[in-house]
């Protein structure tokens, strides 16, 4: 393809992603109607949603977790299910079950709260790991098979699982494979002082902000078929393999300070969300072209569940986080 050719369809493409940029404008504004402060968490939301991935939210309890999603289902007129996780959950309380049904002397299918839209599974590490993986197969077959029947879940379909940090009695912890699933994991922090000041006076009042759907699913759909087809150079392309090696490979990559830190490095499905992510990035940034600087942004919530830590780095607390920063320092952008 000649460059002029190439330099017309980006083109092109530029227009119809600030079109369907439009909508998700306007979901923005009305997300931030009930959430104040927690803009990174917003994004994220909105990066799931456009790259069809899931998403492992960790943080203490009241940063907004549940309201956010909540928010997010009510402004995109989607249907929204809450799973509370705890340690007496059975798979068949997450997707569903076979019913006898005396009337009728059948059984019947219950479908479970997986059937929706927008699916808040709280507290994840509380659950066993049989209701976990019967949560994550759902996830990524996007389908439930109840008895002889298989029933694909709708569409679009997210997953926002919640993990909280400090407490860790009676916990399941997530096997790396089951957490490699999950599109980004995202570390969410306290409000800073004008924004708690500003929650703390909304909550205080009797007039509740009331949320609108701007947006249509069919919308949603629309906008994800274009992120795949947003354009992505080489050299980028390149820069995401180079930064998913090095945490294969450090030492090849000049990081081999790093080779004793990493237990195991990131599987490809980091290559395959990182390129996804950065293209939705792109999206919301109104460009129909990725840029290193989206890459850069979005790398620690594809990377850091993605990656083993050894015992000296648990014993020198070293973070995932950490390495990242070391990685992302080394490897030039193009």
């Amino acid at each position: 393809m000649s460059e002029l050719h190439q330099a017309e369809d980006i083109r092109q493409l530029t227009e119809k992603v600030r079109e369907q940029n439009y909508f998700f404008s306007l979901l923005k504004q009305e997300i931030n109607k009930a959430i104040i402060g927690q803009e990174y968490m917003v994004d994220r939301l909105l990066i799931g949603l456009l790259g069809n991935g899931h998403i492992l939210l960790e943080g203490v309890p009241g940063l907004a977790k549940t309201l956010a999603i909540k928010t997010l289902a009510d402004a995109v007129h989607g249907e929204f299910s809450r799973i509370q996780f705890t340690p007496d959950l059975l798979p068949a309380d997450v997707v569903g079950t076979m019913m006898y049904n005396i009337k009728d002397n059948d059984f019947t299918i219950k479908r479970g709260p997986i059937f929706a839209n927008f699916v808040l599974a709280d507290e994840i590490n509380r659950a066993p790991s049989k209701v976990q993986s019967a949560l994550l197969e759902a996830m990524q077959e996007k389908q439930v098979t109840i008895g002889d029947e298989t029933m694909p879940l709708p569409k679009p379909f997210l997953v926002l699982a919640t993990q909280n940090p400090i407490d860790q009695e009676g916990t399941y912890l997530l096997p790396e494979a089951q957490s490699d699933r999950f599109m980004l994991k995202c570390t969410i922090t306290y409000p800073d002082f004008e924004d708690e000041r500003k929650i703390m006076q909304m909550v205080a009042t009797s007039h509740q902000p009331k949320i609108e759907p701007v947006v249509s699913l069919q919308n949603v759909v629309e906008a994800k078929e274009l992120i795949n087809q947003i354009y992505l150079d080489e050299k980028i392309e390149k820069y995401i393999l180079d930064m998913v090696f090095a945490t294969r490979f450090p030492e090849k990559y000049g990081l081999g300070e790093l080779k004793n830190y990493i237990s195991f490095g990131a599987s490809p499905r980091a290559s395959i969300n990182l390129a996804i992510a950065s293209r939705a990035m792109a999206f919301l940034k109104n460009r129909a072209f990725v840029i290193p600087e989206d890459v850069k942004e979005i790398a620690k919530d594809v990377l850091r569940h993605r990656m083993g830590l050894s015992f000296e780095a648990e014993a020198e607390e070293i973070t995932t986080d950490e390495i990242i920063n070391q990685i992302l320092a080394k490897i030039q952008a193009p």
